[in-house]
């Protein structure tokens, strides 16, 4: 008996390897093979942060809900989202449009949706629970989808948006972090093994102020602007006065909006989605703490998620006498997936052309 289930693993394996490795070479491009090869990472992450309130910061949340939607369109699930909002411009009194948010003025999608969860609310948008989010000293009775539960195998993306000056960012308009603090918290999380690599966006005034401080390995940041710099909003929807997303982000959505979750688009790529002559301020970047290219690394190491899962549906007799049978079955279905197309599709945020 011991002697057949060995033989029946080592078939197991073989013929996994086999079809894996005909799936991965038919349908990925190769650059993101090289790179999933490189990769160590087990599992994707993503903190999504809007620290200010009030009307007039509309834009902000456009900013956050954004960015939201577009890292769930790319493969990162809600359980692994965790999303701070610090006002609720869905439900604001000002708002003619009750229980929707747009990031354009063409009002072509509703980024608050109806499947938008929101972990941190109103006033639980604080530094003491930002920090203990990142450093997993979350308080007893926190509940699990508060939590960043991750590991030594995560690729954690973290996106700051709102208020900002030079070494800090406000969050509710009456208290900030500095960069020190977040380049602390940072800290911890390497030293109690929180990620694998980290990708810091920031998109705030002075933003590159923000990410000054890190020390940590494996940390890549992007800021909308450098030191001394104000971060400029894109443009004003007339029908409810404010301004809609800000530059930076509406750039980043828009390279974001051409990823697919097999696409072979880069991380080097995207440091440079908005030029100083669209973006108005000057996007830092830092990546002297990170040990990879940016250009062999697909932007779904941060943006997208690892499913390493192949979902089989019926069942298999695993035996020597029938792994070409099996394999061949294998194909067949790998076939049958590509002819009928099923691969999630999301509308666009904005037409690209609109502005």
């Amino acid at each position: 008996m011991l002697i057949l289930l060995k033989i029946c693993l080592i078939v197991l394996l073989a013929t996994s390897g086999s079809y894996s490795e005909q799936r991965t070479n038919s349908q990925l491009p190769a650059k993101y093979v090289e790179s999933v090869q490189r990769s160590t990472h087990t599992n994707n992450w993503a903190v999504l942060v809007d620290a200010s309130r009030f009307w007039f910061n509309y834009r902000h949340i456009a900013n956050v809900l954004s960015i939201y939607r577009s890292v769930k369109r790319l493969g990162i699930p809600d359980s692994q989202i965790v999303l701070m909002i610090a006002d609720d411009m869905a439900c604001n009194p000002r708002n003619p449009r009750p229980g929707q948010v747009y990031n354009n003025a063409k009002q072509h999608i509703n980024v608050y949706g109806d499947d938008v969860e929101v972990d941190y609310r109103g006033y639980e948008v604080t530094v003491e629970n930002f920090v203990r989010l990142l450093t997993g000293r979350t308080q007893n009775g926190t509940a699990r989808s508060k939590k960043l539960l991750t590991d030594a195998g995560s690729n954690v993306l973290i996106y700051l948006t709102g208020h900002g000056g030079d070494g800090f960012l406000k969050f509710q308009d009456s208290e900030e972090i500095t960069n020190q603090e977040l380049a602390d918290a940072v800290e911890q999380m390497w030293e109690k093994k929180r990620y694998n690599e980290l990708l810091f966006m920031v998109d705030t005034c002075q933003a590159a102020s923000l990410y000054e401080k890190f020390t940590s390995p494996n940390i890549l940041a992007v800021a909308s602007s450098l030191v001394g710099e104000d971060s400029l909003s894109h443009h004003v929807d007339p029908s409810i006065g404010v301004y809609m997303i800000d530059r930076y982000t509406y750039y980043a959505l828009e390279f974001l909006e051409r990823v697919q979750p097999n696409g072979d688009e880069t991380m080097a790529e995207f440091l440079k989605v908005c030029p100083k002559h669209a973006c108005i301020s000057t996007v830092g970047v830092r990546k002297d703490l990170y040990k990879r290219d940016p250009s062999q690394v697909p932007i779904t190491d941060f943006f997208g998620s690892i499913r390493p899962t192949e979902i089989i549906t019926g069942r298999v007799n695993i035996t020597l006498a029938d792994e070409e049978d099996f394999i061949k079955g294998m194909e067949e279905k790998r076939d049958c997936y590509n002819e009928l197309n099923l691969r999630s599709k999301m509308d666009q945020q904005f037409p690209m052309d609109a502005f």
